[in-house]
């Protein structure tokens, strides 16, 4: 069984398509797939919003398990301490994550925002979560200007805690890029030291599951397969 926990170099930069897809593409190789978002925060509980379990299962068919909901958009221990819920705890999310764990292939485990952002009691993070479950970790960056080096101090902090850095993928490429996201596709992997995987078009979270799985098995397919062997 294999965790694979998908981190940012920022909030918005395309996590949750990134999740999408790569449970898309390993359901499509016949894997079994289990998605947790451990904090959910900005969305209420009147189901109003789409939350990004809600992204993830519309997008790739494969629902998806959320830990702790906060309605304000701020960082999960922010958001829980604002609304006087109850903050997230380390034990509970591994707990969580080992369960599915045990009955699926793969567990993709979404984050929020960037890896130092604090999830919850005790200040811990993403990177704390796939230390717990040894996972490795998937880096979603930003194509533009500033993603260079957004991307290498993401890529360091991950090495820095001991786990392992899977890769890189561009949230979101937009249909006409700029000079700086057409050199940042080389540039990327120069100062990272890890492989650019793929680049998600812009605006893939409008297509319908079908279109969405072929995509997802273009892009990730042989990814998926690697990473679960």
């Amino acid at each position: 069984m294999t965790v694979l926990l998908v981190t940012g170099t920022s909030t918005g930069v395309g996590k949750t398509v990134i999740t999408a897809a790569l449970a898309a593409a390993a359901l499509a190789g016949g894997r079994s797939v289990a998605v947790c978002k451990p904090a959910q925060t900005g969305v209420g509980d009147d189901c109003l919003d789409e939350a990004d379990i809600d992204v993830v299962q519309r997008l790739s068919g494969v629902p998806g398990v959320e830990l702790a909901r906060y309605p304000e958009p701020l960082a999960p221990d922010v958001a829980a301490r604002r609304s006087g819920r109850p903050m997230l705890e380390l034990a509970a999310v591994v707990d969580a994550v080992l369960a599915l764990d045990e009955t699926h292939d793969l567990v993709v485990v979404e984050g929020a925002g960037g890896v130092a952002v604090r999830l919850g009691a005790g200040g811990f993070t993403a990177l704390d979560i796939a230390g717990a479950v040894g996972a490795s970790v998937l880096v979603v960056a930003g194509a533009e200007l500033g993603t260079l080096n957004h991307s290498a101090l993401t890529v360091a902090a991950v090495r820095a805690s001991g786990v392992t850095c899977s890769g890189l993928v561009v949230g979101s490429w937009p249909t006409e890029p700029s000079l700086a996201a057409r050199v940042n596709l080389d540039e990327l992997p120069l100062v990272t030291g890890v492989e650019l995987i793929s680049s998600m078009p812009a605006g893939a979270a409008a297509l319908d599951e079908k279109e969405f799985g072929a995509l997802a098995c273009t892009m990730f397919g042989e990814f998926t397969e690697s990473l679960l062997g």
